[in-house]
């Protein structure tokens, strides 16, 4: 883990107070020596964390406090009391309160006072009962950034392999409208840039999925990655950003051929994300490129129908705060100005 010793602490946000991430970051504070993890705070209602777990914690409302209270107990900012906090069952106070813990949590990211942002799981239900408009944490967390969701790129990364789906959350129907030359374009250049500044890669290379079963095949299967795909990557290469593809999704994620590049570009949802969950379900990062901040989150959502069982595995909350503080080092390290 690079050294932290210089840089403020991680915000950490709990999410929803009846999910399991009050719980999994407790659990990741417990774990803290043997994952090398650096100093964070907890941001939310500390009930939550006191119905799921008896560890010892300190209630920070500074974050010159965090770092000295983390080697014996889970410094928490405690924001509102939302109320009875019962494990699994989310309620309108609990969303207010995962919501303002988000807004808190930009806020000491952007101020520098903490140095990267992980994002606990939240309910979109139960966001949007509190009149909540944004898809999900991403679009409001580049809002509030000044960024134009647009420019905003979702990754998954694990050791051994990092996605990024150019379509999301729509219908698999919708996908082939919604695919553009101009969507790829611009997804590619903030991966590009992305994988230059946060994970130091002076040369990224990247790989692009066709849409259709076998990239097509010459347009006897689809012509999508004949009129869209590859009309992009021509745009791009013109721009110095060298892009493989399309290529067929059913091998492209093979050791062989994934161990080739240092980020995957899937059409949509599924096709990133199966092959990425089979191999780190339990280690998998979901993080945010393009942001003028460092943003994770563990890749997965509440969990209400085991909150507060302690089945919950932190190992996706250890990853995403791991992740953070390299990336944070890295991020650092490549906009030092040269001596």
């Amino acid at each position: 883990m690079p050294d932290s010793a210089h840089r403020p602490p991680i915000a950490v946000t709990m999410g929803d107070p009846a999910g399991v991430g009050p719980e999994v970051i407790a659990r990741a504070w417990a774990a803290r020596h043997d994952h090398g993890l650096t100093p964070f705070v907890a941001i939310g209602d500390a009930a939550a964390i006191a119905a799921v777990w008896d560890g010892p914690v300190a209630r920070v409302s500074d974050m010159g406090d965090v770092i000295p209270a983390f080697s014996s107990a889970l410094p928490i900012w405690h924001l509102e009391d939302s109320g009875p906090v019962t494990p699994g069952a989310p309620s309108p106070a609990g969303a207010t309160c995962a919501l303002h813990a988000l807004e808190t949590g930009i806020g000491l990211t952007r101020n520098q006072a903490s140095t990267a942002l992980v994002t606990g799981p939240v309910s979109k239900h139960a966001l949007q009962s509190i009149g909540y408009t944004h898809p999900g944490q991403t679009e409001f967390i580049a809002e509030r950034c000044g960024v134009m969701a647009s420019n905003a790129v979702m990754m998954l990364a694990g050791p051994s392999l990092r996605v990024v789906p150019l379509t999301v959350h729509v219908p698999l129907s919708e996908v082939p409208e919604r695919l553009t030359s101009e969507l790829i374009i611009s997804r590619i250049r903030v991966v590009w840039r992305g994988l230059k500044r946060d994970f130091g890669i002076a040369q990224p290379r990247i790989a692009i999925a066709g849409l259709n079963p076998h990239a097509g095949e010459s347009g006897r299967m689809g012509d999508e990655e004949i009129r869209i795909i590859a009309p992009a990557i021509e745009q791009l290469a013109a721009d110095g950003i060298n892009v493989d593809g399309p290529l067929a999704a059913d091998g492209m994620f093979a050791p062989g051929i994934r161990d080739r590049y240092d980020a995957l570009l899937c059409t949509y949802h599924d096709q990133a994300l199966a092959p990425f969950k089979a191999l780190h379900f339990h280690d998998g990062v979901n993080l945010t490129l393009g942001l003028p901040i460092i943003r994770t989150s563990p890749d997965h959502g509440t969990a209400f129908d085991i909150a507060g069982s302690g089945k919950a595995d932190p190992g996706p909350t250890i990853a995403a705060i791991r992740m953070a503080a390299t990336l944070a080092a890295t991020r650092e390290h490549s906009c030092a100005p040269a001596r």
